[in-house]
């Protein structure tokens, strides 16, 4: 006999294997808040800090801001302001002629080389003239010829003149015919064009013997002025082609003891510099020595180059001592404006800018007129705002035409706040 007691209320989810045998049953998963509930805590706790000590730095009154920033200043001093212009530049002579040929052939001879000092009308170089010479004898030879012809043509006019006067004395005798008369007429009116036509040919024949000696003088090439020859650009034997352009054989400049700075100057200092003012530069062989010279004009004319509009601004120097050559690179530097015993601001005060919490703790700027900046000092530990009008600046200190600002002033020309990397540790605001 079987007992089945106690096996009704067993829950199908129990298994009843004997001794040893194991009960399972199905639970609830917990969340995910509390699987990961001690992770979540710190970091609502870090977030709240952080959000507590944005509103209160939110809500901290500004001159408690700024009462944190410190100052970087720059002394208001008194002094002597030189306003300047700097541009770069080539040095070239006064007059520079270049040497050509206007016919073609070979160099048969060289009268001048690099740096040789020629006077006007020197001989520096001569072509073959064989060809140009054989040239003048045959147009020479049609001279003749058209000569010949034309005293042929005024022999027959005159023959045939003799013969129409002849006819008309025989036609007032009524011994010749009407007819034979006018053939006379013609006869010479034909012989006078004949002569015409023969004297043009002469003067035709003429103006090509004269080209051709032209052309002949010319395989001789003189110096065009007192110069020193800069370059040569040919040798004995070479062959020179004046077909569309004239070859350059010498490059001579008039007096190197005179001469000139062609110097590039913006479109923005341009209007800063003019004629006669006085000007200095270097270059770079003699680094240690200033040359000096004269404004002579400002060219109108434009240069463009890469978008930059520059204005040749030319240069007179003396050169007694020949120590500047031809193409050398002048930097050079125009003083367009000089004040002595001045009231001078850094030009890092002017462009400073204060930070809000500056502002807003400090007393309130003044408006500004149009040709007016601000500046901050500091007064008895605070900062001010200042206007003022600025004159000329000479790129680091500019003068103070009016404005509150006294030699010994303090200006500012940075705010620093402290940064969050550690005690004493600040950080740039402007």
């Amino acid at each position: 006999m079987h007992h089945t007691r106690g096996m009704e209320s067993v829950h199908p989810g129990v298994l009843a294997a004997g001794e040893g045998s194991s009960v399972r049953r199905d639970r609830p998963r917990p969340g995910w808040v509390r699987r990961h509930w001690r992770v979540l805590v710190p970091v609502v706790l870090v977030l709240l800090v952080v959000g507590i000590a944005l509103l209160f730095e939110a809500l901290r009154p500004a001159k408690a801001k700024a009462a944190t920033l410190r100052f970087e200043t720059a002394a208001v001093s008194r002094g002597a302001i030189q306003a300047r212009v700097t541009a770069s530049g080539t040095v070239s002579a006064l007059v520079t002629v270049q040497v050509g040929s206007q016919i073609s052939g070979r160099i048969q001879w060289l009268g001048a080389d690099f740096n040789t000092v020629v006077r006007k009308g020197q001989v520096v170089a001569r072509i073959d003239p064989s060809l140009y010479a054989a040239t003048v004898e045959q147009a020479r030879a049609r001279l003749l010829t058209a000569g010949a012809n034309r005293q042929l043509a005024e022999s027959q006019r005159t023959n045939v003149q003799v013969q129409a006067e002849r006819n008309r004395a025989l036609r007032k005798a009524s011994l010749v015919s009407q007819s034979a008369l006018d053939d006379s007429e013609t006869a010479l009116r034909v012989a006078e064009a004949q002569v015409r036509a023969a004297a043009a040919q002469e003067a035709d024949a003429r103006a090509t013997l004269h080209q051709a000696e032209i052309n002949l003088a010319y395989t001789t090439i003189v110096a065009p002025i007192d110069g020193v020859v800069i370059s040569r650009n040919v040798d004995v034997g070479q062959t020179v082609a004046a077909t569309l352009q004239s070859p350059t054989l010498f490059l001579i400049a008039q007096d190197l003891r005179r001469m000139q700075v062609d110097t590039n100057v913006a479109e923005a200092d341009v209007g800063r510099i003019a004629g006669g003012m006085a000007a200095t530069f270097t270059v770079d062989a003699y680094p240690a020595e200033t040359f000096r010279g004269t404004i002579r004009e400002v060219r109108n004319a434009p240069q463009t180059v890469q978008n930059v509009v520059t204005y040749d601004a030319v240069i007179d120097v003396d050169n007694a001592e020949l120590k500047l050559k031809p193409g050398m690179t002048a930097n050079v530097t125009v003083v367009y404006a000089d004040r002595s015993d001045v009231v001078r601001v850094p030009n890092a005060a002017v462009r400073f800018r204060a930070p809000p919490a500056m502002v807003s703790s400090a007393p309130a700027a003044p408006a500004l007129r149009a040709d007016q900046r601000l500046v901050w000092v500091l007064r008895d530990g605070q900062p001010r705002p200042v206007a003022v009008r600025l004159g000329v600046s000479d790129g680091v200190l500019s003068e103070v035409l009016e404005g509150g600002l006294e030699p010994g002033d303090a200006a500012v020309t940075e705010a620093v706040a402290p940064s969050k990397s550690g005690p004493g540790s600040y950080g740039r605001v402007f």
